[in-house]
């Protein structure tokens, strides 16, 4: 099942990215793996995934200690508590979802202390949503360039889940919104934007992450 469903995703990926003349390299898929078991992650590093997200970061942690897989980028998708930030460093490639200029200074502090560059997204709540993680789409230009000033973080990009709906184009407004604050800031920006129920639409948008659970892993408890 895994690998007829992760043919299937390459598959739309290449259609989306054929409807808006893009290359489908350009696209990195992030097979979310919340709530499904390490032996599954296994399999799926066996076919070929190389970047994965993860919701939270304990976790995370017993997911990558099990699979051991030196090869894979692992992503932090879901909201960071400012005192995990450290556990965090320790086990992500690159962090999607810093929310405030306090979270961004936690993550520098102990960036510093280890010296090194973390990469990191800054998460915008698109919708104004008071359930959503993520800062207001008025404070995200201050919030980025405030990371930008920072010497340890490496602002890679912009974050953003739309509200959930059965109809995908009604993300496409969202991700408009994002992409423009994008360009505001810097076209050199990544958007992670695009979950299983939408992201062809986040694709023809701009989409550079998309970050995938159930369209691949099946109705687990994904949360993307």
């Amino acid at each position: 099942m895994l690998a007829e469903n992760l043919a299937r995703v390459h598959e739309r990926i290449a259609q989306a990215c054929q409807r808006c003349g893009r290359d489908p390299a350009s696209v990195t898929l992030i097979c979310v793996t919340k709530g499904v078991p390490a032996d599954t992650v296994g399999e799926l590093i066996r076919l070929g995934v190389r970047d994965i997200g993860e919701n939270r970061v304990q976790e995370a942690r017993e997911k990558i200690q099990a699979v051991a897989a030196s090869q894979v980028r692992w992503h932090l998708i879901g909201h960071l508590q400012r005192n995990k930030a450290k556990d965090a460093l320790a086990l992500f490639a690159m962090i999607h979802s810093v929310d405030s200029a306090a979270l961004a200074q936690e993550l520098q502090r102990h960036a510093a202390a280890q010296d090194r560059t973390v990469d990191v997204l800054v998460q915008v709540n698109v919708s104004g949503e008071a359930t959503k993680s993520g800062c207001a789409i008025s404070e995200a230009a201050g919030l980025a360039r405030h990371v930008m000033g920072l010497g340890h973080l490496k602002l890679r990009g912009l974050m953003a889940i739309p509200p959930l709906t059965e109809d995908p184009e009604q993300a496409r407004p969202h991700f408009r919104k994002l992409r423009a604050l994008r360009d505001e800031l810097s076209p050199e920006l990544k958007l992670s934007i695009g979950m299983s129920g939408d992201f062809e639409v986040a694709i023809e948008e701009g989409a550079d992450f998309i970050r995938i659970g159930t369209a691949i892993v099946g109705p687990r408890e994904t949360g993307h």
